[in-house]
């Protein structure tokens, strides 16, 4: 088996790793940051990836850490429920989605790292900027001056990756989509079930909330996610996203006017300590992911919008691929497999994030509702709001028979 290297312990580069340590191969995780910080709030790991995780034997541990998310309803800013889209075993699916801390899901997976590849598997404080391909290697460049050669390179370092850049270098600036994003997590009351995702307002204004903390919902309460999303606003930091950046709540006014029957959107948003602030963001699908012995992986290979809270599940579904292709062929050729197989099926999912996904089924909403007193099922059919969801689940690859890992190394 060759010996492969990965830069980026994110979740795309984590579960890659574990995803190749069962099929045999060995394996080092290159980070930048110092050490594994708890960073970020809330993402859903989707029924087709959390299959994955599952047949990886980290089932229990998201039991522990996720809420296993029961449905998403989507809203009117008046509170109407336009679509209730049922996302648990109950509705068909053959795992769960689960709502989670994505700093704890990533602290998660880096211990099972640690724990299945060895201490020492994960080198900290190693930034990547570049490569050198050699005839039947690859020397990974480091910031620090050092090198390390490597028979196949996985570069996972998301949306600002150096490796995409040096294999691209006129690909030019992020697109940025108009919308500003503004997001935290607070201890509530539990909203509802406390197992629903909310998605309320249309493509100008929208307020998503969910509860990320299994342990805060087994107690009663809540520790929820909240996104706020205006566009047509001043656009902020574009080319040098990130998630961590501080944000004020000068944006709260236009969701002054949002009415929902189970929560007060303004006094979540007032009652959170740390707001943050980020770009709608992404790039045009690229036509390789792959340039010898070197292949991109998750936002470096695909960032997308969030919308239908997909980017993390996609990551994942690419960990199995990469890992499946080069179990096959252990070179550039699984590689390339694993580029046939997900660069078109993730470059649909950019597409349709850009068109709105299932979000669509909001403006189709705010199109035709005027005021509280208006009702859904005069406005729009189930066989509408039926095609948006079901299209959706198609693109993204909500499949009920998921190919399963090959437990033989």
């Amino acid at each position: 088996m060759s010996d492969v290297a990965i830069s980026g312990a994110g979740i795309g580069g984590l579960v890659t790793a574990l995803c190749l340590k069962h099929k045999g191969f060995n394996v080092k995780v290159f980070e930048a940051d110092t050490e594994i910080r708890a960073l970020g709030v809330g993402i859903n790991i989707m029924p087709h990836a959390s299959k994955l995780l599952i047949q990886l034997g980290l089932g229990p541990q998201l039991d522990a850490l996720g809420v296993q998310t029961r449905c998403i309803e989507y809203r009117t800013k008046f509170g109407h429920l336009i679509q209730s889209d049922p996302r648990s075993i109950e509705a068909g699916f053959e795992a769960p989605q689960y709502s989670i801390h994505r700093g704890e899901l990533q602290a998660m997976l880096a211990s099972e790292v640690e724990k299945q590849l060895g201490n020492g598997s994960i080198k900290l404080g190693k930034p990547v900027v570049g490569f050198r391909q050699g005839d039947n290697t690859v020397a990974i460049l480091f910031k620090d001056g050092s090198e390390f050669n490597i028979d196949l390179f996985i570069d996972a370092t998301g949306l600002h990756s150096k490796i995409r850049k040096q294999m691209n270098p006129n690909e030019g600036p992020l697109c940025y989509e108009g919308t500003m994003m503004f997001r935290g997590a607070v201890e509530t009351d539990a909203i509802g079930d406390g197992k629903t995702m909310v998605i309320a307002g249309d493509h100008d204004v929208k307020f998503v909330t969910y509860p990320i903390s299994e342990r805060a919902r087994q107690s009663g309460c809540a520790l929820t996610n909240w996104v706020a999303e205006v566009r047509h606003t001043e656009p902020r930091h574009i080319n040098d996203a990130d998630w961590g950046r501080g944000a004020t709540l000068d944006f709260i006014k236009p969701f002054k006017d949002f009415v929902m029957h189970d929560m007060n959107l303004i006094e979540i948003m007032e009652k959170t300590e740390v707001v943050t602030e980020y770009p709608m963001v992404d790039r045009n699908p690229l036509s390789s992911w792959t340039k010898g012995n070197v292949a991109l992986l998750g936002d470096a290979a695909h960032p997308m919008y969030p919308i239908g809270a997909n980017g993390a599940s996609q990551a994942i579904l690419d960990a199995w691929s990469i890992a499946h292709c080069l179990s096959e062929s252990p070179s550039t050729g699984g590689l390339q497999a694993y580029e046939i197989a997900r660069l078109p099926a993730t470059s649909k999912v950019v597409q349709s994030n850009r068109e709105g996904g299932p979000e669509k089924v909001l403006d189709i909403a705010a199109a035709r509702v005027t005021g509280p007193n208006d009702r859904i099922e005069d406005l729009i059919s189930l066989k509408e709001l039926k095609h948006v969801a079901t299209s959706y689940q198609k693109i993204a690859g909500f499949e009920k028979n998921m190919p399963k890992l090959n437990n033989k190394k």
